[in-house]
């Protein structure tokens, strides 16, 4: 078994982008599609998952995401990803998205995201994962809040399979 990185604070796999919305990745209303939001906020959000690990990481669920305000074509879009929480093989992060007017420069949050990723070794098979060095009250936040939501869908997956029998 490889050993782990040294612990890391979310900070240090934080990772930002930017987008444009052009025609093609919009519907008829000239807004963006949800799809190429999501696949967007996928992309970011494995890059700072990797980066947190150190290895390959894949997209274990969108745990939840919140279309807030509409994008336009034209509009920029501003992506921010971070891991929040972490268990022995998996992650979750949170991904901010807000738009920007490219004119007056005025953003606005159209949409949050949190996903969940595992970690792999060479094999493809889970591995643990560095822990979380929690420096700032927004962190452990974000920690605790993580913890509950992983929590929260664990206790419903065994809610529905026990109804199941």
């Amino acid at each position: 078994m490889s050993q782990l990185p040294p612990p890391k604070s979310p900070n240090n796999s934080a990772v930002e982008t930017r987008h444009v919305v052009m025609p093609d990745h919009a519907n008829h209303y000239g807004t963006a599609f949800g799809g190429a939001i999501m696949s967007w906020i996928d992309l970011i959000a494995v890059m700072a998952a990797q980066r947190h690990c150190g290895r390959e990481a894949v997209t274990a669920s969108i745990d939840r995401i919140n279309f807030i305000s509409p994008i336009q074509i034209g509009d920029y879009v501003h992506l921010k990803a971070m891991v929040n929480y972490v268990g022995k093989t998996s992650m979750e992060v949170g991904v901010q998205v807000n738009k920007e007017n490219p004119y007056t420069g005025e953003s606005l949050r159209a949409t949050t995201a949190y996903l969940s990723f595992v970690a792999l070794d060479g094999n493809k098979k889970p591995t643990p994962v560095p822990e979380l060095i929690l420096e700032t009250p927004t962190e452990i936040r974000r920690y605790e809040e993580g913890k509950l939501r992983i929590e929260t869908a664990k206790e419903l997956a065994r809610k529905i399979k026990d109804s199941r029998m």
